[in-house]
């Protein structure tokens, strides 16, 4: 790996977990409104960047939520979000369109973390809760902030060059 691809999966990293400290209380309860979730969409501009994502997720979940395996859940959700967003990038033109995919596989996908948080969260907020209502408030949450994150990345993207940046 570049040293430049390193230092930039460092500074997303980085920046991922500074916005989910800004945002933590709202991060982890039942309806997640992690606006960090944004930076998923930048695996839409490079491959490259799922290092630097994957890295941000692990640190802001160990450092942050209230269980620990989340930090095990919510890797695996953004591995494997990550990974079919990339795989899909050969069938989908266009950033927009790829956006768009990038948020429906992460907001179906939540359904990894609502497995989560009712088999292993053992808080007050959770309990008696049925599945599927834990389910649909994580996934709007979810479809939310991704579908708020695709003018902000495309405007960042803009002035910053994503492609070209790692």
């Amino acid at each position: 790996m570049k040293v430049k691809t390193m230092a930039t999966s460092g500074v997303i990293a980085a920046l991922y977990v500074a916005v989910t400290f800004l945002i933590a209380p709202f991060g982890f309860t039942l309806v997640q409104f992690r606006v960090s979730e944004m930076f998923n969409h930048l695996v839409v501009f490079n491959k490259k960047y799922i290092f630097g994502i994957v890295i941000g997720v692990f640190v802001a979940n160990f450092l942050f939520s209230p269980i620990l395996v989340d930090v095990i859940f919510g890797v695996l959700h953004s591995v494997i979000a990550l990974s079919i967003t990339i795989f899909s990038a050969k069938f989908i033109n266009g950033i927009f369109k790829r956006m768009l995919f990038n948020t429906i596989v992460f907001t179906v996908l939540m359904i990894i973390i609502a497995y989560q948080l009712k088999i292993f969260a053992d808080l007050p907020d959770f309990n008696g809760i049925p599945f599927l209502i834990v389910y649909l408030t994580l996934a709007i949450g979810e479809f939310v902030v991704m579908a708020v994150g695709i003018p902000i990345m495309m405007a960042l993207n803009k002035r910053l060059n994503f492609e070209k940046l790692i």
